[in-house]
């Protein structure tokens, strides 16, 4: 099967064959023709699979192609999607642009950690497509800069995680300013209880696609675990990428701090290396990014805020310094490697405090993964575990104080540099400590918006806002 047997369009077949995507994989296939076909998606495949495209393209068609949904004397933005993390709306946006550069169709990316002013311009001119993370949409709403009344596709990315993540209320209200017309479509690597509830509230008479098992690893991803006592772990991991003249390596740990000690002691070893994380300025990030994708770095240390938002073709290696405290999150990480059809190795390095972690990660995938003891480095069978060290979320700002309106070109700049984002949160777009509490962001920022109407309305946050209401006769 090809791209032209899904009914995708000359122009998109032209971007494709450009970039050298001939055959469609299996999520393509299964979800290109449901989305074309303007039915509510809710899809589960594993990361790396090829999903991003297997909604981009056909979102880009319909909007190429059907009349505007939600007519207004001023153009409004009429495709929205929501992923959690900033390094994942650069990808996607990326995507939009790339597979839709012979179309007459605009979009933007915006997120937190960076200056506001240039975005809330460009959210003033023509806009079709808006990539975002919900944080920093909610602070253009707040500023009265984006318009949501025009959607007619909504597409949330990794939806999961954004949960996980403690996005359900900035979520829920994102929702309660959409047309209550228009094509959801779920997108995700798994799918847990929380997300099937919650998407039984949002999709009309939904399509199902799975096109893999929930928390499988890649099959062609050679697993293995290194045992080690954790002081030797540093020393280890420069074994092997010596030995194994490893080329380019991503490697995970938990903490912020672990992977900038981590990042400095190999560097100051003769292995260049950079660490990325949230308290990172997003030019930070970027430029470790860009420099890793294009050789020139060998090792990147990340903790999970890479998990899903980093695409990289062929990558080679994925090392887990320091195990995950979420099974699933090991998915994610090794998923990191083996993408597309693409052979890739992921190996952990294990030690005395992690065995139950080992023990969970196993149990979720249903493997049990290869152990192997390098000479030299064989662990102490005495060693005793100790507590292991959780990442801390940062500390939100508050947000009972009115924005600085004074000297908005600011905000998103100090906020950077302390790792935080405009929304309030560490600028990974992880919630603060105090997610559960119920945001105020609609006493800092005023929470109005116009209804079908142009009436104001307030919105409060009613129990049921998740909840997609179905269209009436006169919407």
């Amino acid at each position: 099967m090809s791209f032209a047997d899904l009914g995708l369009m000359p122009e998109l077949l032209r971007a494709l064959e450009a970039v050298g995507y001939t055959t469609p994989t299996p999520i393509q296939r299964e979800a290109i023709p449901l989305v074309l076909s303007g039915r509510d998606l809710l899809a589960a495949a594993q990361t790396g699979t090829g999903k991003t495209a297997g909604f981009t393209l056909p979102l880009l068609q319909r909007l190429s192609t059907t009349p505007v949904l939600h007519p207004a004397p001023k153009h409004r933005i009429r495709a929205l999607v929501l992923t959690p993390t900033r390094e994942l709306a650069s990808q996607v946006e990326d995507s939009v642009k790339q597979y839709g550069q012979h179309l007459k169709l605009s979009s933007m990316v915006i997120f937190g950690g960076v200056n506001i002013n240039p975005q809330r311009d460009r959210l003033q001119r023509k806009l079709d497509i808006l990539v975002a993370t919900p944080g920093r949409l909610l602070d253009h709403v707040g500023q009265g800069s984006v318009d949501l009344g025009g959607v007619e596709i909504l597409v949330l990315d990794e939806a999961d995680r954004m949960l996980d993540m403690g996005f359900i209320r900035d979520i829920k209200r994102i929702l309660a300013l959409l047309p209550t017309q228009r094509q959801n479509l779920l997108f995700s690597a798994t799918f847990a209880p929380e997300i099937k509830t919650f998407a039984s509230n949002l999709l009309d008479n939904p399509a199902k696609v799975e096109v893999a098992p929930q928390v499988t690893t890649a099959e062609r991803v050679e697993q293995r675990i290194y045992p080690v006592d954790r002081d030797a772990k540093k020393a280890l991991l420069q074994r092997l990428i010596i030995d194994g003249n490893w080329a380019q390596v991503l490697v995970f740990t938990r903490t912020k701090h672990g992977a900038n000690r981590l990042a400095e002691g190999l560097d100051a070893d003769g292995i260049p290396a950079m660490a990325i994380h949230g308290n990172k300025s997003q030019a930070a990030r970027e430029r470790a990014l860009s420099q890793f994708k294009a050789g020139k770095l060998r090792v990147l240390v990340a903790t999970d805020i890479a998990a899903r938002g980093i695409d990289i073709d062929a990558l080679p290696h994925v090392v887990n310094y320091e195990l995950p405290n979420v099974p699933e999150d090991y998915v994610h990480r090794i998923g990191r490697t083996g993408r597309a059809g693409a052979g890739g190795e992921a190996v952990s390095l294990v030690c005395v405090d992690e065995h139950k972690l080992l023990a969970d990660i196993e149990r979720t995938i249903r493997q049990k993964l290869e152990r192997v003891i390098v000479p030299g480095f064989e662990p102490d069978p005495n060693a005793k575990a100790e507590p292991l060290r959780k990442p801390q979320a940062a500390r939100p700002p508050r947000r009972d104080l009115p924005p600085r309106s004074a000297t908005p070109a600011r905000t998103g700049e100090s906020r950077a540099g302390a790792g935080y984002s405009g929304s309030g949160r560490a600028s990974d777009g992880r919630a603060g400590a105090n997610a559960n509490r119920q945001p105020n962001r609609g006493e800092a920022n005023g929470n109005r918006a116009n209804d079908n109407r142009g009436n104001s309305v307030a919105h409060p946050q009613p129990s049921n806002s998740g909840q997609r209401r179905r269209p009436s006769g006169n919407s």
